[in-house]
């Protein structure tokens, strides 16, 4: 489940928000990030397998900077949830549109070597790596509508976002092992 390390960042920067003034917020996530990807490469782990904490540390660091140049902005506070997903989104897709998913380089640190290149092995990751790039997107968009049409709708916001990330979670767990039957039933056809 190293999806779910990869995400510490951003659910620290979602919990702390409108706990915390944003700025604190903002920097939590960003010291996170840095010192995820830093412990992670010094137990040598790839950059391929860090795509989703690297990604954390760009947006993290220009979402902190917009956090102490405008911290009374509600814009900051209130659309970068939304602008997060989005980001996070955008880092999905483009993986996938390199023909790397992001999911691979995590699914490599836990598969044997000699499944690396196999079709199934990459067909799995794109279709995880799809999942949760939809997830990222409708929650991003959903946020930002919720939040422009019903800024009091904290529940629904709330709900949206657990559900963008619990669901993919689920979908990464519960698919490789129906996916690889589905091939061998039909292999053995």
């Amino acid at each position: 489940m190293g999806h779910i390390r990869s995400f510490v960042p951003w659910i620290a920067v979602a919990l702390l928000t409108g706990t915390v003034d944003i700025r604190w917020a903002a920097l939590t996530g960003l010291l996170l990030a840095v010192a995820l990807v830093a412990t992670q490469r010094r137990a040598g782990r790839a950059w391929d397998a860090q795509v989703i904490e690297a990604s954390a540390v760009l947006f993290l660091a220009g979402y902190t900077a917009a956090a102490f140049a405008a911290p009374h902005s509600s814009a900051v506070a209130h659309y970068g949830p939304p602008l997060s997903s989005l980001w996070l989104a955008a880092t999905a897709w483009g993986s996938l549109a390199l023909g790397r998913p992001f999911t691979l380089g995590i699914a490599r640190t836990q598969a044997p070597e000699h499944l690396w290149n196999s079709p199934l092995f990459l067909r799995i990751n794109r279709v995880i790596t799809t999942v949760w790039a939809t997830a990222f997107t409708l929650s991003g968009i959903g946020g930002a509508l919720l939040r422009h049409y019903e800024p009091d709708a904290g529940d629904a916001r709330t709900l949206l976002t657990v559900a963008a990330f619990a669901l993919p979670v689920l979908f990464t767990v519960r698919y490789p092992p129906i996916a690889r039957a589905r091939h061998a039933a039909s292999a053995g056809a």
